[in-house]
């Protein structure tokens, strides 16, 4: 049984949860609309060049969690994952997913994007292990703020060795799925680094390396 790690956004499903989240919010009229489109794409262009700020990212995306009701806040996610997210959750994902499962392999999504977006995308994809980026909870309540360290970057390494700890597992013969140059540090340590539509960055390190280079939302 091998370990096969999946990246989400832009891998899995043909698009960004998290940045379509700050979009669906601003159309629902929840946010300052002028403000909320601005600086969602300026940290999404950030993301896209390497240079975001993840908790400076953070304080502005899970602001929205604390100032509005929980109820409020899951009728919201379910329109959102109607309207915008089950569109573009590719039909070779699905059967990416379904190869892996056929051979007994131990499937985990790992997302930069928080649990409160990603968890019911697992749930749709049929993948029971996520680790994501967790806002942070007092008293069932978000505060805005983030719980452990973010799974980003380095992050994701950290956040899967502690996991790897937690669950008796290993990385021997593992795969991970990523579009993203910001998973290169985790690429570089399974044994099966897959470029999936990749950024520029990514496929340059992929051609160098060898590494395998495929497509999930226009699969040949």
């Amino acid at each position: 049984m091998a370990l096969v790690l999946f990246d989400l956004d832009n891998t899995l499903i043909s698009g960004d949860s998290d940045h379509l989240w700050g979009d669906f919010l601003v159309k629902q009229g929840a946010v300052d609309e002028v403000y909320y489109q601005r600086e969602n794409d300026r940290f999404y262009r950030e993301y896209q060049e390497g240079k975001l700020d993840i908790y400076e990212f953070l304080s502005f995306s899970l602001r929205p969690l604390h100032e509005n009701k929980l109820a409020q806040l899951q009728a919201w996610r379910e329109t959102f994952l109607t309207q915008m997210i089950d569109p573009i959750i590719p039909q070779a994902s699905r059967d990416l997913l379904q190869k892996h499962r056929q051979a007994g392999d131990l499937l985990v999504i790992i997302t930069a994007t928080n649990s409160f977006i990603t968890g019911p995308i697992a749930e749709r994809l049929g993948v029971e292990n996520l680790l994501a980026t967790e806002p942070e909870r007092v008293d069932g309540h978000f505060t805005g703020g983030v719980s452990g360290l973010p799974c980003y970057r380095e992050g994701k390494v950290s956040r899967l060795n502690s996991w790897l700890a937690s669950n008796g597992a290993g990385l021997k013969g593992s795969w991970f799925y990523s579009d993203s140059h910001n998973d290169l540090p985790l690429l570089r340590l399974v044994d099966n680094p897959v470029a999936v539509d990749p950024d520029e960055q990514l496929r340059k390190e992929a051609v160098l390396n060898g590494w395998s280079v495929i497509s999930l939302s226009n699969p040949r």
